[in-house]
């Protein structure tokens, strides 16, 4: 009799200390680079719900979500790799994983976590419940020389590609057997510096910094090789300065398009995602960072390297044409919709300050306040390839 009266108590013990009973699908996180923590968000009620400290250096981190949404995964840009539960609000688990790291990916089936390193350059494998490690693949392109690794992206079939920044080669390594990854090298051209898959999965994008150019591997078919698809956009005319490197992980898809931002110029290439052909060219207010597609298609929004990071444009994809010009605020790093994109999120660095605005009527809704925000990440992204 007492031993089913303490179960009994146990249970009412558990069932005080567990987090209310609720969904995951509209909650998210915003990385505060300057705090070493990230802030919980609620995207339906607009605001914070909580913040998680002891997250080191997240001067330059990415997160990606487990299949069911609770648990993000944030990589620090100290090589610390954190499972964050969303419901809990708390850190699981923390793992110092490599000296310098730039981000992540995770397994088509949820079961495997890859942070992607540049010090030592080469990616590692974990198991997504309990963060051990499970195999590691270095980017020993010749011998003795490792590359930093850019542009992780995951693929079907548990798969990643991802690129060699000083090997100028764009490799893919299938985690079938998880403790026994097997590699593919495909030649890219000169220092690849980022990289995205396309919503199907089917193509993986390395962007050239070293030349003008982008290269491409078609995953269903890989025997063909990488071959370079908007060879010389620029030529024939002078290069700007680069004063922050442009994301391709925010590019878009629309209207059969992809719309990316052109290194060291003030525009966005539209290209005709069938052929892989340029088929336009939008005059913008400064240098791309991150050029992303409203959820539908319809619009794409735009933010600026320095001078030029105060701006937000917008472009309607039916027209071509800019048809809102924003000034969000100081340093706007990043740019998140909602999950049907009636909202999207901005990060105002200098202005501590996170922005909500309207897409349909570009009215601004709601504001708070965060510790140099950078990165937003919603879980919607757990159900999508490539985020």
């Amino acid at each position: 009799m007492v031993k089913c009266l303490v179960l009994s108590l146990l249970f009412v013990l558990a069932g005080c200390a567990a987090p209310p009973l609720r969904g995951t699908g509209d909650l998210g996180l915003i990385i505060e680079r300057a705090s070493g923590q990230v802030t919980l968000v609620d995207s339906s009620a607009r605001a914070p719900y909580a913040h998680v400290p002891g997250l080191g250096d997240v001067s330059h981190a990415s997160a990606v979500y487990s299949r069911d949404g609770r648990y993000a995964y944030v990589f620090g840009r100290d090589g610390g790799l954190s499972k964050v539960d969303l419901l809990e609000a708390r850190i699981v688990k923390r793992v110092m994983q490599s000296g310098n790291a730039i981000g992540g990916s995770i397994s088509q089936d949820g079961r495997i976590v890859v942070a992607q390193n540049y010090t030592p350059g080469g990616i590692k494998a974990f198991a997504a419940d309990t963060l051990e490690l499970l195999a590691e693949v270095p980017a020993e392109y010749a011998p003795g020389k490792f590359s930093k690794i850019v542009g992780l992206a995951d693929l079907a079939g548990n798969r990643f590609a991802y690129a060699l920044f000083d090997g100028g080669e764009i490799w893919v390594s299938d985690f079938s057997d998880a403790r026994n990854p097997t590699t593919q090298r495909f030649p890219a051209g000169s220092q690849p510096y980022d990289g995205l898959v396309t919503p199907d999965g089917r193509y993986y994008l390395a962007g050239l910094f070293g030349e003008d150019g982008i290269a491409l591997l078609d995953t269903w078919q890989p025997e063909q090789g990488a071959r370079k698809i908007l060879q010389g956009y620029g030529r024939g005319e002078e290069k700007l300065p680069v004063f922050k490197m442009p994301h391709l992980r925010g590019w878009s898809m629309a209207q059969g398009k992809a719309y990316l931002p052109a290194i060291g110029r003030h525009e966005v290439l539209v290209v005709d995602a069938d052929g892989w052909r340029e088929v336009g060219r939008i005059k913008v207010k400064g240098q791309p960072v991150f050029v992303v597609a409203r959820p539908d298609g319809r619009q794409v929004w735009v933010n600026y390297a320095f001078p030029d990071n105060s701006w937000v444009q917008v472009i309607d994809t039916l027209s071509g044409q800019i048809v809102k010009t924003l000034e969000p605020g100081k340093a706007i790093l990043h740019m998140e919709f909602t999950p049907r994109g009636e909202h999207v999120w901005i990060s105002a660095r200098d202005d501590n300050k996170v922005l909500i605005y309207d897409t349909a009527t570009f009215a601004r809704i709601g504001e708070f306040a965060a510790q140099a925000p950078s990165g937003i990440f919603f879980t919607s992204r757990a159900g999508r390839m490539g985020f």
